[in-house]
């Protein structure tokens, strides 16, 4: 049997990164790098140091992940839980309230047929939190004596708002333009097993949950594609505009959807991680002075298994809700 590989100085520091500072965008994790070792991040040595502490990290359930931020494009990178038990739920500061609020968010964003991936700040302040609840009670149960605990009934608009600000500043969610709430980098790390479960349909380039997307304009295709993997796609030479899955002429990207991809761009380097909200969304979602900054990442997870009881989210439920 092998020797396990044992990690140097210089991997601890790596690790230590992104557990006190949180997910990096890949541009700055690999400045990290190269400050911390002294090499060159091309794609063979980063690989090889990501592969060496992913097989120590392994004994822990623990793994150093790549992601991509739908919103922006880019690329980050984090460490992850990846048990989904029972006792990966006390890993979690989050209250009840808290968890089921997160839930039905989450949910709410991975149901939008537009592909849009984000719901309106008042929306996700007017998620009905005992739904949580009765959506995991056995459908073919008629007994309507299930109680809704006291917590969830009685957690206020404030508490909410508040919640909200924290989940951004954690990075669960997102705040984006116009007061919209979206997905943060930590759900698309950590709930990689969770969309999976629930069937949350795929990006047709790189097979990672297509949250915000574009869609095929073939009503009969169901192909989603991000926008940054789109791009990458269309950049190949001799690859023509067309739907990777059913051949159907490719609209063109909205000229506003370029211009923010470009502000994105412009703004990329070292920044503050959490995203930064809109003017128009800061009065609600300002980042909360109560939240300590070095919370460790362990203090704040979400796993899979703390999600357990959200309604399966199906292709066919999906186009349901579309419907009503």
């Amino acid at each position: 049997m092998p020797a396990s590989t044992s990690l140097s100085s210089k991997h601890h520091t790596l690790i230590q990164a992104l557990l006190s500072r949180g997910p990096l965008k890949e541009s700055e994790f690999r400045s990290i790098f190269h400050r911390v070792t002294g090499k060159s991040p091309d794609h063979q040595v980063f690989n090889d140091y990501i592969s060496d502490i992913n097989d120590e990290l392994s004994y822990v359930q623990l793994e150093l992940r790549k992601c991509l931020n739908q919103y922006d494009g880019k690329a980050y990178y984090g460490v992850v839980n990846t048990v989904s038990d029972e006792h990966s739920k006390l890993g979690t500061k989050y209250s009840v309230p808290q968890i089921a609020l997160y839930k039905g968010i989450l949910e709410a964003i991975v149901q939008d047929t537009a592909g849009e991936g984000s719901i309106s700040n008042i929306d996700a302040l007017n998620i009905r939190l005992e739904n949580q609840v009765l959506s995991g009670v056995d459908s073919q149960s008629q007994d309507n004596s299930t109680e809704i605990p006291s917590a969830l009934k009685n957690f206020s608009m404030s508490q909410k708002d508040k919640t909200l600000e924290e989940f951004v500043h954690d990075q669960w969610l997102c705040s984006i333009s116009d007061g919209r709430i979206g997905l943060g980098v930590r759900s698309f790390l950590d709930l990689r097993s969770w969309f999976h479960d629930n069937e949350v349909p795929t990006c047709q380039v790189c097979n990672e949950a297509a949250v915000k997307a574009e869609f095929c304009q073939n009503e009969n295709c169901n192909t989603r594609v991000h926008q940054s993997c789109l791009k990458k796609l269309f950049s190949l030479a001799g690859v023509k505009r067309v739907c990777p899955g059913c051949g159907t002429q490719w609209r063109l990207v909205a000229k506003r959807e370029a211009t923010e991809e470009q502000e994105a761009d412009d703004q990329d380097g070292p920044s503050e991680n959490t995203s930064q909200p809109d003017p128009s969304a800061r009065k609600r979602l300002r980042t909360s002075k109560g939240v300590d900054r070095n919370t460790q990442e362990s203090d704040s997870t979400i796993t899979s298994s703390t999600l357990s009881g959200s309604r399966r989210l199906t292709r066919s439920s999906a186009r349901r809700t579309a419907a009503a």
